[in-house]
Order: structure tokens, then sequence, then C-alpha cells
């Protein structure tokens, strides 16, 4: 009898074990799917972070393009007329 019993007990703890390792194996699959899911995300975010950079970039260059040429245009204007000198009050003695 207790060879049975050994025996059945061996059944059952092989069997519990291999429920739970194939529990494990489907919720690792499931994480597995997630992280993959989430990965492809990322990716799909970091390739659109990486263009608006390169819009901006482009464009923050263009902009200091336009502000030199300004810059420049702005010194000659400034040289061309004599700064005014403001009258300046007398005071006298009374």
């Amino acid at each position: 009898m207790t060879r049975k019993n050994a025996w059945a007990g061996l059944a059952v703890a092989i069997a519990l074990s291999l429920s739970l390792t194939a529990c494990k194996d489907t919720k690792t699959l499931q994480e597995n799917e997630q992280m993959k899911s989430q990965i492809a995300d990322l990716q799909k975010q970091n390739t659109q972070m990486t263009s608006d950079l390169q819009a901006a970039t482009a464009a923050r260059d263009e902009l200091i393009k336009e502000n030199e040429t300004l810059k420049a245009e702005m010194k000659p204007r400034k040289s061309k007329r004599p700064a005014k000198k403001v009258a300046r009050k007398k005071h006298r003695r009374s």
C-alpha cells in the first residue's frame, strides 16, 4: 500500500509542478509580449522625437542666419546718422 501511495503522491506532485510550470511560461510569454509592444512604442517615439529635433535644429539655424542678416543691416544704419546733442538749460543767477 505504501508503494501505491508513494507513486500516487509522486504523480500528483509531477502533475502540479507541470501545471505550475505551464502557468509560469504563459505568464512569462505574456510579459514578453507586453515588453515587445512597449519597445515598439518607444522606438516609434524615439523616431518621432529625432525628426522633431532635426526640424527644430533646422529652424534654429535658419533663425540664426536671419538674425545675423538683420544685425548686419542695422550696423550701417546706425553709422549714417550722427548722434543729436541735447540742449542743456543754463542756470542763471538771479
